[in-house]
């Protein structure tokens, strides 16, 4: 059955899919559960905590049979008025190639009509964005390990490096809107009240900062924005000294040799890779201040 074939039962609200008929509903709180047994299905490393997360900060479809089973999920992470991440965009094995994830895909779409894209694609479904009109940018690195001590880098000439403060959010607000290109402030906000936060400084002005959450098995560094990858280094050391023997995850757009052999020292080597594909121009910036570390693959 090809994704032609699909289209007029997909128009009615449902898709027949292994012999169930798939109908699909907006994502609540209720379908923690549903999600939850997508990616264990997927092998992601998402914690119910984890899932709580995305649910409160997006919209989107969860698809599921008529026993229900969960077939799919796609969701969207709206910054500002004119942007979305999309992310927790997931079919279930058994039902890959049979249209499930164009059908969801093209419901969030629709949802996300004017606005500009990005997301990050796996190996498996870069072939279903890039059908969409989704086009490469970048490749987005898994750096993750369990963490061993490290000696701290040389610090940067007049840069220090200190705990994150509730004046400091309207300058990393600030920064964040200049590297991402797009307004996640809400979701930024949500996010420094889940975190540890570090900020960059010379005398009073706040250069960069860093975040750290528990994510996945373990944490996960980011967001880490900053204008030189000296003082990301910096910023994520101590984070990395705190945490020796604990699982953590970075994920970098930065291709770099001397911060990946930064990460990997420290145990945290090189273990996937996504590429970073978009609908709209490209809004990440590549000079002044810009991201060394993402939030997530749905949050940027």
């Amino acid at each position: 059955m090809s994704d032609d074939d699909l289209q007029p039962e997909a128009a009615e609200g449902c898709l027949i899919l292994d012999n169930y008929r798939a109908t699909a509903h907006k994502i609540t709180t209720a379908d923690r559960h549903l999600l939850h047994e997508l990616t264990i299905s997927v092998f992601w490393p998402h914690r119910d905590r984890d899932l709580d997360l995305f649910i409160s900060l997006g919209q989107g479809y969860v698809a599921v049979d008529e026993i229900g089973r969960a077939m799919g999920s796609a969701m969207y992470f709206p910054m500002g008025d004119d942007f979305a991440m999309f992310g927790m965009m997931v079919t279930a094995p058994r039902l890959q190639m049979q249209g499930a994830g164009r059908w969801l895909l093209n419901r969030i779409m629709s949802d996300c009509a004017g606005r500009d894209l990005r997301l990050s694609a796996t190996r498996a479904a870069y072939w279903l964005y890039e059908g969409a009109g989704f086009v490469p940018v970048n490749t987005i690195w898994q750096h993750q390990g369990k963490a061993r001590r490290i000696h701290s880098p040389e610090p940067v000439a007049g840069v220090d490096v200190r705990p994150m403060t509730g004046a400091d959010i309207p300058a990393i607000l600030a920064l964040d809107l200049l590297a991402l290109g797009a307004d996640r402030s809400d979701t930024l906000k949500v996010l420094i009240g889940l975190s540890e936060g570090l900020v960059a400084v010379r005398g009073d002005q706040v250069l960069g900062y860093a975040l750290k959450r528990p994510f996945g098995r373990g944490k996960v560094i980011g967001p880490v924005i900053v204008d030189d990858e000296r003082v990301a280094m910096q910023l994520i050391a101590p984070f990395i000294q705190a945490d020796v023997g604990n699982f953590l995850r970075v994920d970098t757009p930065v291709q770099s040799d001397h911060f990946a052999a930064f990460l990997a020292a420290a145990g945290l080597g090189a273990y996937d890779t996504v590429t970073e594909m978009r609908i709209g121009p490209q809004r990440r910036a590549t000079e002044g201040p810009r991201v060394f570390g993402m939030a997530s693959h749905s949050l940027g």
